[in-house]
């Protein structure tokens, strides 16, 4: 006797996704394993579903004798040809048997195992939607909050949005919908495939810059470098392959429309735009503007910096919490030191002071005598070169201290 099943085959179909065909092999299979481990123990079962009739069919399979050894396997030729007057013996009996007759036992089994495989082409379904989409933004609608985790619905997939993928300070109320980056399809042996999202990650900020800015998505404008610190701040370098193209214009946007949207998503977290430069000294003076990297030394061995920046532009160069000085390195790619530069106040009497006494060493004669030359604008011997007294005449210097000086002077060069 056959059961009509297509009401249950259309249900799948249209709501399960799952098609006819693979439905009533399911359905099939699930009904002889069921009832071969209960009603019918020992018996082989032959279950047939038909997607296009929607109509279902189970027969027992027995082995025609005329000495019966096992009943669950063997059926008497008096008994199978008063089934089918064909039977012979060493034939095969088909013996029907009525499907809504199985047992209540067999029933709930059967029941089990189809939600249990439909459970699972429907998550394969899901995955095999969503896989292609990891490291893309998606839309989803807070669901429920567990232990700090976000729990966000995307449509036919359930995700989550763990505590430590969240940028600072944001929560979220159920209901709420927002965006994430998928971050990776995760096959966890206890709980499943799991849908992993982000907004922490310095992708998610990629993808919002591919969205927002039509020169990246076309790939006019490629973002070189980028260095993320979530919830705070984001630096992002750009270079541009068009010349005629300003890429941190293009990313900013029409008084500045393009990055504003991209901070309002973010909560408020700053967007630093530069300009990407191949040389580390010139990328250092964009990624710190306004502060001015001074005395720079490149050790390229150990790809580091280390640089001077006025008093006044510390607190600019190294940032709340030392944050712009870690994004900027994270971002080169380069450890950086950053010093403080220091200035040497001295006068021009303690200069004058300083080389009236070296030349005084050098020459064997009185720094006071020497002080009145330095005055004149002479710091070395290279300056006596070619002198003669006459050449002092109106220097207001007295011609034998003079004359001392020049004579002090040929003598230190032939010594």
């Amino acid at each position: 006797m056959s059961v009509d099943i297509k009401p249950y085959l259309q249900y799948l179909e249209k709501e399960k996704h799952i098609p006819k065909k693979d439905a009533c092999e399911l359905i099939a299979e699930a009904i002889k394993s069921s009832v071969e481990k209960s009603v019918l123990s020992g018996q082989e079962i032959d279950v047939i579903a038909d997607p296009e009739k929607g109509k279902l069919e189970a027969y027992v399979i027995l082995q025609i004798t005329d000495a019966i050894s096992d009943r669950n396997r063997e059926i008497h030729l008096v008994d199978a040809k008063a089934i089918d007057p064909a039977a012979v013996v060493g034939g095969i009996l088909r013996k029907p048997i009525d499907v809504s007759d199985l047992g209540r036992i067999a029933a709930k089994t059967t029941q089990q195992l189809l939600n249990q495989r439909f459970r699972k082409i429907e998550k394969d379904q899901v995955f095999q939607e969503y896989k292609n989409k990891v490291g893309d933004i998606v839309t989803g609608t807070v669901r429920r909050t567990e232990r700090g985790n976000v729990v966000i619905e995307l449509g036919t997939a359930e995700a989550v949005l763990t505590h430590k993928e969240k940028s600072h300070g944001e929560e979220f109320r159920t209901g709420d919908r927002i965006r994430c980056l998928l971050l990776e399809i995760r096959d966890d042996p206890q709980r499943g495939r799991e849908f992993v999202l982000s907004r922490a990650h310095p992708n998610f900020v990629r993808r919002l810059l591919e969205l927002e800015v039509a020169e990246i998505a076309d790939k006019t404008v490629t973002i070189a470098a980028m260095a993320r610190d979530p919830g705070y701040r984001t630096k992002v370098a750009v270079d541009s392959r068009d010349p005629k193209v300003d890429p941190v214009g293009a990313c900013v946007g029409a008084r500045g429309a393009r990055v504003r949207n991209i901070v309002k998503e973010l909560g408020g977290e700053k967007i630093d735009i530069i300009r990407w430069h191949p040389e580390p000294l010139k990328l250092l003076e964009e990624a710190i503007r306004p502060a001015k990297p001074r005395n720079v030394r490149i050790n390229e061995r150990d790809r580091s910096i280390a640089f001077e920046v006025e008093e006044d532009d510390m607190r600019i160069a190294i940032g709340s919490k030392g944050r712009n000085a870690r994004l900027t390195s994270k971002l080169m790619g380069w450890n950086l030191n950053i010093a403080k530069a220091v200035h040497s106040e001295q006068s021009f009497e303690a200069k004058a002071g300083e080389i009236a006494v070296r030349l005084a060493e050098q020459l064997g004669v009185s720094p006071e005598i020497i002080a009145k030359f330095v005055g004149l604008g002479i710091s070395g011997l290279d300056a006596f070169e070619g002198a003669t007294v006459e050449n002092f005449t109106e220097s207001g210097i007295p011609v034998e201290e003079v004359e001392l000086v020049l004579a002090a002077v040929a003598k230190a060069r032939h010594a």
